[in-house]
Formats: C-alpha cells, structure tokens, sequence
C-alpha cells in the first residue's frame, strides 16, 4: 500500500484519485478550488456507485472502502506530506504547471517520485529547472481514468533508476495496462494514432463522403469493434502482409496529409461550437452532460468486463 498525492481534482485528476483508491491506496486529492473538490466528490461517489454494479464479492469489498481512502484537501502541504507518489494532473498550461512544481519541491520527501498526466507537453520540457528532474515523468491517463485499461509511461535517460518500474508494478497492480516509451515523442502513440483518424474522419466530412454520424457508425461498427480486440499490426497479420502493402501503397497516396487543425472542428470552433460542454458540436446535447457520461462509462463498463470475460475463456493474455 503506497500513499498517493493527485493534484489537481478535475475530469482526469478526480478519476486517478479514484482509481488508487479503489486499488487499496491511500489518497490525498488536492486543488485550491474547494468548489472542486465538493464536485469531484459527488462525481466518485458515483463512479464508485457504477463500479459496485456487477462486482465481484471481493472487488465489492474494495469498492465500498474506497471513498473512505480519499482526503480532500486545499492545502498542498497537507496533500504531499508522507507521499510515495505524486499524480500531476494540473491544467494544461506551461505557466500552471511550473508554478505547482516550484511550490511542490520543498514539500517532496528524497524518495517521492512525481507523474504528471499530461497529454501535451514532452518530459523534457517538463523536467527541465526543476529540482526533482530525475524523479519525475510522465503517466498519460486516458479518460474516464478508472476505467480505460491504457496508461502510457515516459522517461528519460536521466531518469533515476527504478521509478519508471515502480510506477509500471503500481499502475499493473491496479488494473492498468502501463506501455514504456521508449521515446519523449509529442503526443506519445495513442493521441498520434487518434489525430491520424481525427485528421482523415474531417478530410472525408470536408469532402462530402459522408456526414459525421456515417463516419462515427463506420467506425464504431467497423474498425472499432476489431480495434477493441485486435492492434493495428495484429490486424494486419490477420488480413495479410501481401494484402497490407497492396492497400496501403494504393490508398496512402489519397488520405489527407494536411498538418493544420482541420477546417471542419474550426468552423465549429468559430461558432462557439465546443461539443457537449457547450450543448452543441458536430451533434447536439441536451439535458444533463453528466448524466450521459454516467450512461456513457457504464456502456463502456459493460463492454470491458464482456472483453475480459471473453479473453479469459478463449485462454488469450489481456
């Protein structure tokens, strides 16, 4: 059992918090908005509410302790103290981040290591002008965090020896399926791969092949059923190699190879169009967004729990 620190209490940071916690953990979940904390509260109780659905006897057991593992707290102090390990899941900003690290620094204990969830920026970037520069690097969590099996792990050589394996044997331990990189590449490989189709999904809406409800089914439908169970190269090795470098050396010449963010997502940025958070994107919302990320995560959990099921059975490793 390791005592945890997250800071930061928003989308990502609520759902890390939870996650520990659910995995036996002690956690401190900082951020100096108490208005905040009050909501990313009421938002794990409820995940853990989703969680219980379904459980095995021994998993119900941890669930139902879980919430009473989780300190909120305002005070960063209060927050590391003691800690093992510190989640970063401040807001993506350069300047956001600097700050918190400059106050974090004295308050680290020589062992604690620090991860930062961040999507954005590169460890080296990251870690350079800190104090702690040997002991930090990166745990990309992906939303909603309890749930998404995948964390990607960055470190750099200068990394002190043994904190990328601890933090892999933590993150395993807790159900996780931690990838090292062997590279400080921006975006890391699962946002490069998502930008990829992001970037051709808008070239075909651009280009009037379909609309945007068509794309999202042939990928839902399609690909993303094979893609629940099967990577790229697996697929690949299924359908053939001889097959594969016939498709992609006739198809590679078509796709979009544009390197801006593409016209259709800034049209509806101009308009004020930010998707669910503002009740209109590519689609329109109503009602309450929580609600359908309530309904949204228990589809999911139900489809994870079927894949695991299923891989179990057929013998294959998950």
């Amino acid at each position: 059992m390791e005592r945890i620190a997250v800071l930061g209490a928003g989308t990502m940071g609520h759902g890390i918090a939870q996650l520990f916690a659910a995995g036996g953990h002690f956690v401190a979940l900082y951020d100096p908005n108490a208005g905040q904390l009050d909501k990313a509260e009421r938002s794990i109780r409820a995940q853990l509410a989703l969680l219980r659905e379904g459980a095995s006897a021994a998993e119900l057991t941890t669930l139902e302790q879980a919430a009473g593992r989780i300190v909120y707290t305002s005070d960063l102090a209060e927050a590391a103290a003691g800690a093992d390990w510190v989640f970063e899941a401040a807001p993506e900003q350069a300047a956001v981040k600097q700050e918190l690290y400059r106050q974090l620094a004295p308050l680290l204990a020589d062992q604690t290591a620090v991860a930062s969830n961040t999507s954005t920026f590169s460890l080296a970037a990251l870690a350079a002008d800190v104090p702690f520069a040997d002991r930090i690097v990166i745990a990309h969590f992906f939303n909603p965090a309890p749930l998404v099996p995948l964390v990607e792990v960055v470190s750099l050589p200068r990394t002190k020896e043994g904190v990328a394996d601890r933090l892999m044997r933590l993150l395993s331990a807790c159900g996780k399926t931690p990838i090292l990189l062997r590279k400080d590449v921006p975006g890391f490989i699962a946002n490069r791969l998502q930008a990829a189709v992001m970037r051709e999904a808008c070239h075909l809406l651009a280009s009037g092949v379909a609309d945007a409800a068509q794309i999202d089914a042939a990928m839902r439908d399609g690909i993303g059923l094979r893609w629940a169970l099967s990577g790229p190269f697996e697929v690949a090795d299924y359908g053939g190699l001889d097959i594969w470098s016939k498709v992609t050396a006739h198809l590679l010449p078509e796709l979009d190879t544009g390197i801006a963010a593409p016209e259709p997502i800034l049209e509806q940025v101009r308009q004020g169009r930010l998707g669910a958070k503002t009740g209109g994107g590519f689609y329109e919302y109503d009602g309450s967004v929580q609600e359908r990320e309530q309904a949204r995560n228990a589809r999911l959990l139900r489809l994870l729990r079927s894949r695991d099921e299923g891989q179990e059975r057929s013998g294959t490793p998950s």
